[in-house]
Formats: structure tokens, sequence, C-alpha cells
């Protein structure tokens, strides 16, 4: 077979210049907006501040804004600490096919190296979709539960491949040194399964975003400095696809680029919390809405969830991946906000645990193996004997079912106003909602400031 490198770098050096599908976009513009809400979230939060307070004592040239204060530093010390940031909790997007977080690898290394490279709003958008493109290809092309089987971590590996892409197309570099920036992104693609012990959340922001994040930049840099590198790392003895995987499609890597664009397939979460809580999450409204439901009505829930996504959510030390907490907390407030699914404090209020012990969760193996993936069944049985029951098969925000422009607006609103005010959250989100008119994104500074 011959390589795909040469179509594929071919891709990428055109990528900055193309005119994207409308749809195409409208789409990248929401993840750019969420993902900037969550940086802006991120950054009052534990490892948003530790990032924040680590970058300030690198410093480096004024080239790139932290976001959620007025510090402007190196590209890659800023695409560390916004990195960290986008994915401080679990409010960032994820593109569930590919098994990866893109919004918190590829647009802080956008941001960072557009900053430096003093680009326009159009040139930022397609440079993510971009990175999107790579980054979920990539991990198709290695498997992504082939990746998992084999402990080798695909949020950050295919996240690299992604902030690589992205920072790349920002360089003005020639089509060849596409090479060497993607095996300077190869060879610093790592990650282990670990990540489910961290109790924190501070290592997993790094390795889901910051790294990456600067992985991406630092690669970019490098190469349009003159750094060069292997030919082709797709290809030949110990190559990139084969270190990772046992039987590696590399075709994956180029298939239907230009038609079929990941951030189409990317999905926003309307919860801020983990990923295989929206679902579930959804399904137990729809029944507390249709029912009007109170908690005295409760006599006992269970929530069925494919097996991997149970194991995740499962009574966990953090209210925002803890399913039974937040179960409570919607039965409670009708609603799940970003204030209640971060309040460590209200987990052990009386009221919420009787609640939370009420609430069974089941790792079901006929929705692991469902499809469309992430189905869940919520069943409720009432103190007056009704059993009642939700079967979710696409819920709002996946990408099959994804959010409008005002609801990404809304949940970004909500993030945004405590951290920013409203005026200034209304008028970023304006602003990326029109962001391809915007001549320089440097001009977006003091609506991401404190």
């Amino acid at each position: 077979m011959a390589s795909i490198t040469p179509e594929l770098i071919k891709y990428m050096a055109k990528a900055r210049a193309t005119k994207l599908p409308d749809p195409v976009l409208a789409k990248a513009k929401h993840h750019i907006l969420d993902t900037l809400a969550a940086m802006v979230s991120g950054s009052v939060l534990k490892p948003g501040v530790l990032a924040r307070k680590y970058v300030e004592q690198q410093g480096g040239p004024p080239e790139a804004q932290v976001v959620g204060s007025s510090m402007v530093i190196s590209a890659v010390n800023a695409a560390i600490a916004n990195g960290m940031m986008a994915h401080a909790d679990e409010t960032d997007d994820s593109n569930g096919s590919a098994g990866i977080h893109p919004g918190c690898a590829v647009l802080p290394a956008s941001l960072a190296m557009g900053e430096r490279e003093d680009i326009s709003g159009v040139e930022l958008i397609n440079s993510v979709v971009l990175g999107y493109d790579i980054g979920s290809r990539t991990t198709r092309a290695l498997g992504r539960n082939e990746m998992r089987a084999r402990n080798h971590l695909p949020f950050s590996i295919g996240g690299t491949m992604g902030a690589i892409a992205a920072a790349g197309c920002l360089a003005g570099l020639e089509e060849e040194q596409y090479r060497d920036l993607l095996s300077y992104g190869a060879q610093q693609a790592s990650g282990i399964m670990t990540y489910p012990r961290d109790v924190e959340h501070i290592e997993k922001a790094f390795i889901f975003g910051g790294m990456n994040a600067r992985n991406g930049v630092m690669a970019a840099e490098m190469i349009q400095m003159g750094f060069t590198g292997v030919y082709d790392t797709f290809d030949g003895d110990g190559n990139f696809l084969v270190a990772y995987a046992d039987n590696p499609k590399g075709e994956e890597l180029i298939k239907e680029l230009g038609t079929r664009f990941e951030v189409m397939g990317t999905n926003i979460k309307k919860f801020c919390t983990g990923f295989p809580i929206q679902s579930p999450a959804e399904g137990l409204l729809i029944l507390i809405n249709k029912y009007d439901l109170k908690p005295a009505d409760i006599k006992s829930i269970t929530a069925r969830l494919p097996e991997s996504g149970a194991h995740t959510v499962n009574d966990r030390e953090m209210p925002d991946i803890n399913l039974q907490y937040l179960f409570a907390v919607a039965l409670l407030d009708g609603r799940i906000s970003f204030e209640a699914a971060h309040s460590v404090e209200r987990m052990t209020e009386p009221d919420v645990l009787e609640l939370r012990s009420k609430v069974t969760l089941i790792g079901d193996p006929e929705l692991t193996h469902a499809n469309p993936e992430w189905q869940s069944i919520v069943e409720i049985t009432t103190t007056d004997g009704r059993d009642l029951k939700e079967h979710v098969i696409s819920f709002k925000g996946k990408a099959d079912n994804p959010l409008t422009t005002d609801e990404v607006a809304d949940k970004a609103l909500d993030l945004m106003e405590p951290v920013l005010g409203k005026t200034q959250s209304e008028e970023l989100i304006d602003a990326i909602n029109n962001l391809e008119t915007l001549d320089k994104i440097r001009k977006l500074r003091p609506l991401l400031a404190v």
C-alpha cells in the first residue's frame, strides 16, 4: 500500500485558505464558543488556577493571552494554561466515535499560535476544523477500543496530533514541512489509561488539554524555525501506526478528507458533566417534567448505561462525574446547573444523600453493544406504585441531535457569567458567532480578560 502522507500533507497545507461549507463553519463556531466557555469557567477551578500560576512563572515573550486574565506570555505557555482550563472539569466537547476530546487540545493550540501569528477569525476557524479532522482520524486509524485495550490513551495521542495540525496550519509552512510536523507530533504523542484514578482532575486536565496543546505549538514553532525530522512517520520500520496498533488502518487518516468533517460528528455537552451522564440525565429530566415528579415521589431509580460509562460515573468522588449525586440534584432543582455540578459541599447534604441512596446504576451489556452508541434507560418506581421508564436513543447535544446556536450560547453564558460578568460574556458570544468577520483574533483579548 502506498504511503498516506503525500495526500495528507497536501490537504493540511491548503487548509488555512479553504472555504468551508456553511454548516461546517456554523458548527465550528459552536465548538469554539463552547471550548472558550470551558476555558473561562475552568480558569477559576483548581486545575486552571494551578496552570496559570505555573505559566506565570515561565513567562516568555508576549505572544498569546492566558484566558481569564490579562497575562500575555509565550504561545507555548499560553497553550498549556488554556488547554488545562478547557478541561479543568467535564464541560468540554467530545467525539465519542473517535474517542477523544478535541476542543481542549485543538483550540488552545490554534488560539495561541494564531495570536502569535496575528491571524484572522476565519483562519482560526479553518485551523480548528483541521485539528478536529486530524486528531479524530488519528484515533480511528489506530482504533479507539484497541488503543484502550493496549493501555494507550486516545485522548492525548489523538489530541496531540490534532493540536499539531491546528498550530502547524497557522505557521506558514511549506507543504513538505508538514512531513516534519507530523513526525514531531508522533514523537510527542503519549499517554496511558490511568486517568480515571485522578481524583482532582488536575493531571487529567494536563493530559487531555494542556500537554497536547503545548505539543502542537512547540512542534509548529520548531518546524517554522527550520527544525527537520523523519521524512514519513506513517511508513517504514517502526512507524507511528505500527507503534500504537496491531492492525492499524492508515487509510482512515485520509478517508473522505474535505467531504466528511469531524467537527460535524463531535458532541457538545448540554449538561456540564461527564459525557456518560448526558444521556441518562436527559432521560431523568424528561420523566421529571412529564410526570411532575418531586423528591417525595421517588421510591427508587435505576439507570442503565453502557458498561464503560457506568464504570466512569458510578458514585465518584467528583460531583460532575457522580451520576447518583447529579440525579439527586436534578430531582431537587429540576435542572443540572454548572454550579450544582461542581459543589463538593452539596454532595453530603442530608436531602441529597437520601436521594442518592435511592439510585442504582447498572452497566448493561446490551447498551454496550447498542447502535447508536450511548443509549440509556432510566426506570423510576414512585411511592404510589407507578413504574416509569424512559429509553434515550439520542440525547440533545449529541452530533446527530445538536444544540442550536441559541442553546450553545445559553450554556456558554451559564459558564462565563460568574467569571466575566453578563455584559462581557454576551459581547464575547456575539464576537464568536460572527468570528469569520473578525480581521484579527487579538481583538478578542479584552473580552477574554479579567
